[in-house]
């Protein structure tokens, strides 16, 4: 199977975007340059890869990629920064959020 990487910049701006690649350093490349206008890192140039992880299976990695996608800001900083006993607490703080908000209390 080809190697595939999960990856998260950190943008100019502070927000970070997570994408999946099987060359990473190509796509690297790509959002530095600002190849593609429409891509949300264009304005937010310079970026910095602040993490990633490699995959050997491709659907794994595309799962895991909307994954992290999914998590709240605080939950990809404990990622970013290795906090992996974070992720439960902050998976639960982040349903309660969601009911919440469902419901319309805040």
């Amino acid at each position: 199977m080809k190697t595939m990487y999960v990856y998260i910049l950190k943008c100019s701006d502070g927000s970070y975007y997570t994408g999946v690649t099987n060359d990473l350093e190509k796509r690297f490349l790509i959002h530095e340059e600002g190849i593609n206008r429409n891509c949300y890192t264009f304005l937010r140039r310079p970026l910095k890869i602040v993490y990633y992880k490699i995959f050997n299976n491709p659907i794994d990695a595309i799962a895991f990629e909307k994954q992290v996608k999914g998590w709240s800001r605080r939950k990809k900083e404990a990622l970013i920064n290795e906090q992996y006993e974070l992720l439960p607490q902050l998976s639960l703080n982040s349903k309660k959020a969601s009911t919440h908000s469902s419901t319309g209390s805040e």
